[in-house]
């Protein structure tokens, strides 16, 4: 196999070294590696949304020529570069020290639908695929043995335009290549595919791309390619694209399609991760695989579950895709299911629940049948998807269902804000990074100077607020034609008041106009002449989700409306460069999701390293994560009270009674020191115990380095 390389124009000798850098996305998560980027050109970068690619390309050839010839820009490239040959090493690492008798020829491979790694390869929804490229982050910080494998989408998840009515257009987010750190993977005699698979009774060549994240390498699918027929070649063009046909036929070549890449590639994984339950085909072709070769059936299943995880991310039912038994086994076809021999039938039953024959094939059925380590995605979770799969599993209680937890984190490196980064190193040394995992370093957090900590959380809320008009101001020149569209995008916000920031998937459950369940009550609190608070709302709906277009609107129209005098902002096309200022730059972070349907939601603990209190129900991480004294909590709904009005006068009774009047609690010199005390435990337990270092830590413990070193497997009796 081949690698096409990215285009890049020739550099200057001295700082060739910049082109390697530029592809692989460690420099995204390295403070020294950012800044040498932006040394370049700063207005370019910032125009750019930080895409070193496009500052190579861009940027003055005589810019170039001269920093080549600046000792002090010079120096600052060797240090990135000696940095960055460290971070591609696999001879070094926490996993490595760990782990000294595992050897790193076999990996993990973790498969899923969707990669959050950078804002400008856009193939990702929202926090599965964030939490995903966190993983990918994390693996290669510490050195796991690891190779990612998901699907390429050309045209992205969806640009997200609102009408003046408020309305969401959802139109392609055409990707451009030559911006993207993306690499064609060729094959044979340079052929644009690598493999071959038979789907709905006809072959389709599978290509991939390549995408480096420090020491992990991603290999992303791709069908767009001249040799395949029409109709399959817009197959992996969008993500959660189309029907239940095109979902399935997307999660086949993702499943099927990974495995047979990797095997054309030499990479024989010792691990199989499916994250999520569209990634569970996987498991069966490795089944096939096995069976076609002469393993009896029941052994066949024995193997795979002894090499398989499967992490499922949500209880809710939409979340859990399922098929009919029939279109599966079309979508296989007669050659592939052969393979099966005798058991061809059980095998295209094994996502078939003996209770629920109804919902057809379900992929996470499918999971948990053929995975032999499954988990939720925190605490509160893992007891929840033991609930809802109990059934499988009939003849045990549901405290011994085989469903654990592994609470998600976040990469600190990713989403913590350099200001906060520098106050770091003044107040507890400049090495503290490298002692992530000592809990001293983070009580220490609990000491630093309050004016220090209150100044520049205020520098970041500056830099929110000043990116809000700059963008404003694009769009007003080239996109809107109402001055209210103006208002509703942030223009007023002013950076003396207290401001609120919450953005989600617009998901019903997740409730984003439960803040404006009664609207005069918010309009007093809002425009409260002493102590006023402005709202920043971001997020998309599905395109074919309309109760969340219709709440997305309903919010829109309010940002427009004048009785908030501008404290409302709704902002368009949410992104990760749009969430790493929001979460950077808002004073209170509000999450508030019905429970118990929220898996983990880790927008808050991206919120909580950079001192930013949440307000949440008690789902998901909050319930493990709130202590008392790094935010606040609306407590549990009774059984007899409707959830939604309970839920809204306790949200009302927080921010009146206790959340607004503590941040407007400020001494003479303007610094509200009992909130900035929320704000440090806020990076305390976060730093401590939800990042996502310290999630791929219990994974290796609990799961890759066992299965890695051949530990003995303990089979789970037959499911049903």
């Amino acid at each position: 196999m081949t690698l096409s390389r990215a285009k890049i124009p020739a550099l200057p000798s001295r700082l060739e070294g910049l082109a390697a850098l530029a592809v692989n996305l460690a420099w995204s998560w390295h403070r020294q590696a950012r800044a040498l980027f932006r040394r370049i050109d700063e207005p370019l970068w910032r125009h750019s949304h930080h895409n070193p690619i496009v500052v190579l390309r861009d940027a003055a050839p005589e810019r170039l020529e001269a920093l080549a010839h600046d000792a002090d820009f010079c120096s600052h490239y060797d240090e990135v570069m000696d940095w960055f040959s460290r971070e591609r090493s696999t001879t070094s690492g926490w996993f490595r020290e760990h782990y000294s008798e595992i050897g790193v020829d076999r990996p993990v491979a973790y498969f899923c639908a969707e990669f959050g790694l950078h804002a400008s390869v856009p193939i990702y929804s929202g926090g599965l695929g964030v939490l995903a490229g966190d993983h990918c982050k994390s693996a290669s910080d510490l050195a796991v043995p690891f190779v990612g494998v998901g699907l390429f989408y050309k045209k992205g998840y969806f640009d997200q335009r609102i009408t003046p009515d408020g309305w969401q257009e959802d139109s392609d987010d055409e990707i451009d290549l030559d911006q993207t750190p993306l690499v064609p993977l060729l094959g044979p005699d340079d052929a644009p595919w690598v493999t071959v698979l038979n789907t709905f009774g006809r072959a389709v060549h599978i290509g991939a791309w390549t995408l480096t994240a420090g020491r992990a390498p991603l290999y992303l699918l791709d069908t767009d390619l001249d040799v395949n027929d029409e109709a399959d070649r817009g197959l992996t063009s969008k993500l959660y694209s189309g029907g239940a046909e095109m979902r399935l036929r997307q999660e086949w070549i993702l499943g099927t399609g990974g495995v047979r890449v990797l095997r054309a590639l030499g990479i024989n994984p010792a691990v199989w991760h499916a994250n999520e339950g569209h990634a569970a085909f996987m498991m069966l072709e490795r089944l096939r695989e096995l069976v076609g070769s002469g393993t009896a059936m029941s052994d066949a299943i024995n193997e795979v579950r002894r090499t398989s995880i499967f992490t499922t991310h949500t209880p809710v039912p939409a979340g859990h895709d399922a098929f009919d038994v029939g279109q599966v086994a079309e979508c296989a076809g007669m050659a592939y299911l052969e393979d099966f021999g005798a058991a061809a039938e059980r095998a295209v039953t094994l996502g078939v629940h003996p209770q629920h024959e109804a919902r057809g094939f379900q992929m996470t059925v499918l999971a948990i049948r053929l995975a032999g380590h499954v988990n939720g995605v925190a605490k509160r979770h893992g007891i929840v998807s033991r609930q809802l799969w109990s059934d499988l599993w009939s003849e045990r209680p549901i405290e011994q269902v085989p469903i654990g937890a592994v609470t998600n984190g976040v990469h600190l490196a990713t989403w913590m804000a350099n200001p906060i980064m520098r106050l770091l190193d003044y107040h507890l040394g400049d090495d503290w990074g490298f002692r992530l995992d000592d809990p001293e370093i983070w009580d220490a957090v609990l000491g630093l100077d309050a004016r220090a900590v209150w100044f520049t959380h205020d520098e970041l809320k500056r830099m929110l607020l000043r990116y809000l008009r700059e963008e404003a101001r694009r769009r007003w020149r080239d996109e809107w034609s109402e001055a209210a569209q103006v208002v509703a995008s942030g223009t007023l916000l002013d950076p003396r008041v207290f401001t609120i920031g919450f953005a989600r998937r617009f998901a019903t459950y997740k409730r984003a106009d439960l803040l404006f369940r009664d609207i005069e009550r918010l309009r007093l609190i809002v425009t409260d002449t002493q102590r006023p608070v402005q709202l920043i709302i971001a997020g998309k709906a599905h395109p074919q989700d309309t109760p969340g277009k219709e709440i997305l609107q309903t919010l829109y129209h309010y940002a427009r409306d004048p009785m908030f005098e501008g404290r409302v902002a709704f902002l368009e096309d949410y992104d990760m460069h749009l969430a790493h200022l929001l979460v950077q730059g808002v004073d209170l972070w509000l999450n508030v999701p019905r429970v118990p349907f929220e898996a983990s939601g880790t927008s808050g603990m991206k919120a909580a390293l950079n001192g930013v209190p949440q307000l949440s129900t008690l789902d998901g991480w909050w319930e493990e994560g709130f202590n008392g004294k790094n935010g606040w909590a609306i407590p549990k709904a009774q059984p007899s009270e409707d959830a939604d009005a309970a839920d809204a006068e306790h949200l009302y009774q927080l921010l009146e009674k206790d959340v607004v009047p503590l941040w407007y609690d400020q001494d003479d010199q303007g610094i509200p020191r009992r909130w900035v005390q929320r704000m440090k435990e806020s990076i305390r337990v976060a730093g401590r115990h939800f990042t996502a270092r310290r999630m791929m830590q219990d994974y290796a413990d609990r799961y890759y380095a066992p299965i890695l070193r051949g530990d003995p497997f303990v089979d789970d009796p037959p499911l049903g």
